[in-house]
């Protein structure tokens, strides 16, 4: 008898449990769109493939041998070239990301292969991103290696007639540590302004406090800076803490301004905490508020931005996808700065991208920070 009550008790919790996981939207969320969502993302979207690498060409020989591996390169399925007058010229493509790499046919290039020698052949790569410039570096190697089997008399002798020089531009040792701590700050910043912020109002709802500041004489833009500014001050605090810590302990090279850092900082971070105060204005329990936070801010910060995964390797809807996240183009600001200058032609598109969003967002929440209790 005491068994059956016991099961029967059970029975009813575990009912009036699923009953409530039914009732909540949220659940479906975290135990069907969500899994979902990670899984095409993962099977479908994201790859650590390199996808079609962009090459500058350089060819000061211009002879028979150079034009013909030239045009290897160009219908290579894992190339896209464009030909370049200078060296002037291939490196501001380089410097603003238009190209990742330059091949260089030297002037004797030809003259030296015809006469039997060791032709040398140029590869530049962007170090900035160390995955890729692997890709790049091997892909020329192999292409290198199978033209002048089949193009040149003899094919490869014990010493091969072409020697593929590679050289990493903007990181020089290659090292991923150089790549990555950039995009890591993009992340951490993304999780203060985003998903913290997102909790805001929806904590002050839970605690019963909204009604008591509906109640004071403060207006909606009072407000609206109340809760904006110690977020904001905590994220430029961030940076600052985040920016000395990749130089200091991690050797990160800093080739840019300090002022136009601060300024990338501030735009952004006005962004990250405009879409954070916007999921907490409209919602107002911090479970789904939180969640929200984490799926359209953290999460796609982390796997969409370019911080671990190339987006050109992705697919093209994705890629359309990242040209709406604020957190990709900050993360190219970062490396950009961080590894090679002050190059506006990034920047200048990227702030604008990023201000236009920031007054957006800040503009919907304060039009949906309405002092009433029945909204």
């Amino acid at each position: 008898m005491k068994q059956n009550l016991w099961l029967r008790q059970l029975l009813a919790l575990v009912r009036k449990e699923f009953q409530q996981i039914v009732r909540d939207p949220s659940s479906y969320l975290v135990a069907g769109v969500l899994p979902f969502v990670f899984l095409l993302l993962f099977g479908y979207g994201i790859t650590l493939d390199a996808g079609i690498l962009r090459l500058a060409v350089l060819n000061e020989s211009g002879g028979r041998h150079s034009l013909d591996l030239a045009a290897d390169f160009a219908h290579s399925p894992w190339f896209s070239t464009r030909g370049v007058s200078g060296m002037d010229e291939a490196a501001r493509l380089m410097r603003d990301s238009e190209v990742q790499g330059i091949l260089v046919f030297r002037q004797d290039f030809d003259a030296t292969l015809d006469r039997g020698g060791v032709g040398e052949l140029q590869v530049l790569v962007d170090g900035s991103e160390p995955n890729t410039a692997q890709y790049i570096q091997s892909y020329s190697q192999g292409l290198v290696t199978r033209w002048q089997t089949t193009a040149l008399p003899g094919g490869v002798a014990a010493e091969p007639p072409i020697n593929v020089q590679p050289r990493f531009w903007f990181n020089p040792a290659a090292k991923s540590v150089q790549f990555l701590v950039p995009g890591a700050i993009t992340v951490i910043m993304t999780l203060i302004g985003t998903l913290l912020t997102s909790l805001v109002f929806a904590r002050e709802w839970e605690r019963g406090t909204m009604e008591a500041m509906f109640a004071t004489p403060v207006s909606r833009m009072q407000l609206l800076l109340g809760k904006l500014i110690p977020y904001f001050c905590m994220g430029m605090f961030s940076m600052a803490l985040c920016a000395t810590a990749a130089v200091l302990l991690f050797a990160v090279p800093f080739r840019g301004s300090l002022w136009i850092l601060l300024l990338l900082s501030s735009v952004f971070m006005l962004s990250a905490l405009g879409q954070g105060l916007l999921i907490s204005v409209s919602l107002r329990g911090q479970l789904v508020a939180a969640e929200a936070g984490l799926f359209s801010g953290f999460l796609p910060a982390l796997l969409l931005s370019g911080f671990v995964f190339d987006i050109n390797s992705m697919p093209p809807a994705l890629q359309a996808i990242t040209r709406l996240l604020p957190a990709s183009y900050f993360n190219t600001c970062l490396r950009t700065i961080f590894l090679t200058g002050d190059v506006w032609a990034i920047f200048a598109p990227s702030l604008a991208f990023m201000g236009l969003l920031a007054a957006i967002l800040l503009g919907l929440v304060y039009k949906n920070l309405v002092k009433r209790l029945d909204v």
